[in-house]
């Protein structure tokens, strides 16, 4: 098997600090968690930002100042933006996130229900999306929550709207996707092309034990804050890093190591760039 990638999503968008006071929120707490995480084994950072009211935000200002600080650092982490941040409906305002050229950017492959909300994604606003992330060379991390989504990422990619090699990132376990079980990690996994890329999430009390079936499959991981807020049952993470640091252990104990940013980068096909105005 090849190296692991692992992916920190620090903050999400439902999380709060009501629910964990070690949530980071603001620019400055989410760049602080990211380095931490980079610094214990994260190649890929998954990055939502919030307003000073801590609610999800599409404020690009936000997402440069993530980015100003952990360049400030000579981190190297790769960064992915999410482009939902709250916005549920209007793919148009989710443009100026692409437009700021971050290496990867999440594509949420279609519509669901989540918790009380429905996440719409039309196969227009696919194609919309997947049209924007191309013209600024930007890569989608292809996010499916279920197996039909990933059949509606492959109809995006053959018209030639997303470029191999694809990036998949499961979700199971959410709230309206499909459960996390071991069953389920295996019918996502064998439904997509068989040089894809993939990672998978295990939502709340799950995030383990999907992370560990996928690390032995040959996938790869995303952990944090944004998926989990308790490290085991009854105590909460105390930072994000701490969830990476379990993973470079269980990876070295199961057999795998653990790529860095540059080594990953190779992997997904990127190369590393500044990001604009930051």
């Amino acid at each position: 098997m090849g190296k692991l990638i692992i992916t920190v999503a620090t903050t999400g968008d439902f999380a709060t600090k009501e629910h964990t006071p070690y949530l980071p929120t603001t620019p400055q707490e989410i760049a602080d968690a990211i380095y931490e995480s980079w610094k214990a084994g994260a190649a890929i950072a998954h990055i939502h930002v919030r307003d000073e009211g801590g609610k999800p935000t599409l404020d690009s200002a936000n997402y440069v100042e993530v980015v100003r600080l952990l360049e400030e650092r000579n981190c190297d982490i790769i960064i992915n933006f999410t482009t939902a941040g709250g916005e549920l409906r209007d793919v148009t305002k989710r443009f100026p996130i692409v437009e700021l050229k971050p290496e990867i950017a999440s594509f949420d492959a279609g519509s669901f229900n989540i918790g009380p909300n429905v996440f719409i994604h039309t196969p227009a606003m696919l194609e919309q999306l997947a049209e924007k992330m191309l013209e600024n060379g930007v890569k989608p991390e292809l996010e499916v929550f279920d197996v039909g989504m990933i059949h509606n990422a492959l109809r995006v990619v053959k018209k030639g709207l997303i470029k191999p090699p694809l990036f998949f990132q499961f979700v199971l376990g959410a709230q309206g996707g499909i459960p996390a079980t071991p069953e389920n990690l295996m019918f996502m996994r064998n439904n997509i092309p068989e040089d894809a890329i993939w990672s998978a999430i295990g939502a709340s009390k799950d995030q383990l034990m999907i992370n560990t079936m996928t690390i032995l499959l040959g996938g790869h991981v995303r952990v944090g804050m944004e998926d989990a807020v308790y490290f085991r049952k009854g105590e909460l993470a105390t930072s994000n890093a701490q969830f990476v640091e379990r993973i470079v252990e269980l990876a070295h104990t199961l057999g795998r190591e653990v790529a860095t940013p540059a080594e990953a980068r190779e992997m997904l096909g990127l190369k590393a760039k500044k990001l604009i105005n930051s």
